[in-house]
């Protein structure tokens, strides 16, 4: 079977591992993975690597974007409204032009401590395993980057709403920025709806919807995009017919001193073929050929 990624709408109320066995089932297949887990309650992008393509998960691009509403005056456990309400209060008097005053601190390199209801693990658990048992943990702060943080749409009301644009990297809670920023306007705050708008490289724009696939659908007519898609973003590497041989052995291949690119690289075939992922070393003497280091091979 071909390799590939799908590029999944996933739906309100599936868990990211209920659209990896809805994969696995359409596929027949128990070589599924997918990158960025989205909550329950979330929607939209996410990636899905089908067979071997599970190997290169770990070399998408770790960014991601959302379109997320806030609603204010209201606390809960989770952070979302798929938690308990701690505390209520009206709201009322909040105005957008409080809150751009206080966006800008969301943005960029900022500390944040993820909720206790997350899949982060603590000691080899996961929180919110210990957040259900009721076990009282100390979640530690993390570092994170938000690219960029903007207002969408604003709506009046005992319980205001805030739509944000939030592009950001690998690991950014936006459930702890809807927490963080009801807290810092001295209301409190929830996350309400949460769509994933783009993830490593896949935009909702793309999207299929699993549900509505036909579990007697031919795999074979599954849209999978292939590796050298999902990784256009990384140098890329052409390969000699005996090159390509030696590469599928495990072998390293000297790289010609014209090649200026270094770190991780995307390698092929001269007939297009996707070979896997190597590491090129940075060039210590200018004219000098390197070793292309072979990390995730595919048959050549």
């Amino acid at each position: 079977m071909d390799i590939g990624f799908l590029n999944v709408n996933k739906p309100m109320g599936w868990t990211s591992h209920d659209c990896v066995g809805r994969v696995r089932r359409l596929l027949g297949i128990k070589r599924v993975g997918h990158a960025g887990t989205l909550d329950p309650a979330a929607t939209g992008v996410l990636p899905i690597a089908v067979g071997k393509a599970t190997r290169l998960l770990q070399f998408l691009p770790p960014d991601k974007a959302y379109e997320a509403t806030v609603r204010f005056g209201i606390r809960t456990d989770t952070n979302d409204l798929d938690g308990e309400v701690t505390a209520t209060q009206s709201a009322s008097s909040l105005t957008l032009d409080k809150i751009q005053s206080v966006l800008t601190q969301f943005q960029g390199k900022i500390e944040q401590i993820p909720p206790i209801y997350s899949a982060i693990q603590l000691g080899g658990r996961r929180l919110y395993d210990l957040a259900r048992r009721g076990e009282r943990v100390e979640v530690p702060m993390r570092r994170v980057e938000v690219h960029e943080i903007r207002a969408l749409d604003w709506r009046d009301g005992e319980h205001p709403e805030l739509d944000l644009a939030i592009a950001c990297g690998s690991g950014t809670y936006i459930r702890a920025i809807a927490r963080d920023l009801g807290e810092l306007v001295g209301t409190g705050a929830t996350l309400a709806r949460l769509i994933r708008t783009a993830s490593s490289g896949f935009t909702l724009q793309n999207t299929i919807n699993l549900e509505e696939i036909d579990p007697k659908v031919q795999p074979i007519s599954l849209p999978l995009v292939s590796p050298h898609v999902a990784l256009a973003h990384l140098p890329h590497l052409i390969l000699s017919l005996d090159e390509a041989r030696a590469w599928s052995h495990g072998q390293s291949v000297p790289i010609s001193a014209d090649v200026l690119s270094s770190g991780v690289q995307r390698v092929s075939a001269e007939s297009g073929e996707f070979l896997g992922i190597g590491l090129l070393p940075e060039s210590e003497d200018v004219g000098k050929e390197r070793q292309l280091t072979p990390k995730v091979v595919f048959a050549g």
